[in-house]
């Protein structure tokens, strides 16, 4: 005979209610508690007949997670956290990648309203362009990163607060000529635009002048890009003292190009990243970079999802995460 959910209740010692909400996710339930009605589970090979489920609470029991690019490792850390935070609440996640493309993002929106998953986390790149805008039913769903909106919940880091105090830390020494990698000259992710203003603020309070020489642009961020914008940049232009990279992938395409040129690092010039990646860390110098907590991204993002999902009524939450800024060996003076 299959087992039912009131066998697993006996198994565990608890009512069937705590193992439905340990399945459901919704309502927090205790480590222990959990940990009892799993490995119940597991002895009596319980398998949740989801769409039974489905049809009594309305719940699939799956949410969505879209990043724009599952290539690079920021992408792989962040699905990695979101994933483990969310088989701990008892959620199945099914990972999308929307390669920056607002049809995709729709798509995933239109599969939210009609309940084959129950929510979505949603990495959007351009503000224009998001799915998520004025005159759309919104399914439950809570953005990560930098577009800013007044509709769906988010989780962030401040990427202008951060890229100023990396820019202001890049100069601490003494360095004037600070040139940053990833600008835009096309569609405008918010990230880019962001960080170029935290950059030109900190060169506002520095009181050095913004040179338009500096700003080299890189609209896809992998290592491979920016070492090709940042070869062509130094065939035609004097090396810079610093160079603040707009993501840790593209910091590491750069070291690479100013190995292979015999420039010393950080004696001829600094080198700075952002997203704090594992790859970074056991680079050859090790990457100066901000670094915020992936796990807490996910955490919070699962909460606000888990929130909204029960009370779509309540107002825009906004969650903006600490980050900081940690100097290794690519830009200590």
């Amino acid at each position: 005979m299959r087992a039912t959910v009131k066998d697993v209740a006996r198994r565990a010692g608890v009512s069937p209610k705590t193992v439905s909400n340990v399945m459901n996710g919704i309502v927090p339930v205790s480590g222990p508690t959990r940990l009892r009605v799993e490995q119940a589970m597991q002895e009596l090979d319980y398998v949740p007949n989801l769409s039974a489920r489905g049809l009594r609470n309305g719940r699939s029991g799956v949410i969505a997670l879209a990043l724009p690019d599952l290539a690079t490792p920021y992408s792989a850390e962040i699905a990695h956290s979101i994933v483990e935070v969310a088989h701990e609440q008892g959620w199945i996640v099914q990972i999308e990648e929307t390669g920056s493309d607002p049809q995709r993002e729709h798509e995933l929106m239109v599969r939210a309203r009609s309940n084959l998953i129950d929510g979505l986390i949603l990495n959007p790149v351009v503000l224009d362009e998001s799915a998520v805008r004025v005159g759309v039913t919104l399914p439950p769903v809570v953005l990560l990163g930098e577009v800013s909106q007044k509709l769906a919940d988010r989780v962030f880091v401040d990427s202008v607060a951060a890229a100023r105090d990396m820019t202001i830390a890049l100069a601490r020494p003494g360095r004037r000529r600070i040139a940053v990698l990833g600008t835009t000259e096309g569609r405008g992710s918010a990230a880019a635009i962001q960080r170029t203003q935290g950059y030109e603020k900190a060169l506002g309070l520095l009181g050095i002048e913004r040179d338009e020489s500096l700003l080299i642009p890189c609209e896809k961020w992998t290592p491979q890009t920016a070492a090709e914008a940042l070869t062509a940049y130094l065939d035609a232009h004097p090396l810079p003292e610093a160079l603040f990279c707009f993501t840790d992938s593209m910091a590491i395409g750069a070291l690479s190009v100013l190995w292979k040129r015999g420039l010393r690092i950080p004696e001829d010039i600094a080198v700075a990243g952002f997203d704090d990646i594992a790859d970074g860390r056991y680079a050859v110098p090790s990457l100066t970079t901000v670094s915020f907590d992936k796990r807490a991204i996910a955490s919070q993002a699962l909460r606000l999802l888990t929130e909204r999902m029960a009370d779509r009524s309540h107002k825009q939450r906004v969650v903006s995460l600490d980050y900081t800024i940690v100097e290794r060996d690519s830009s200590r003076a």
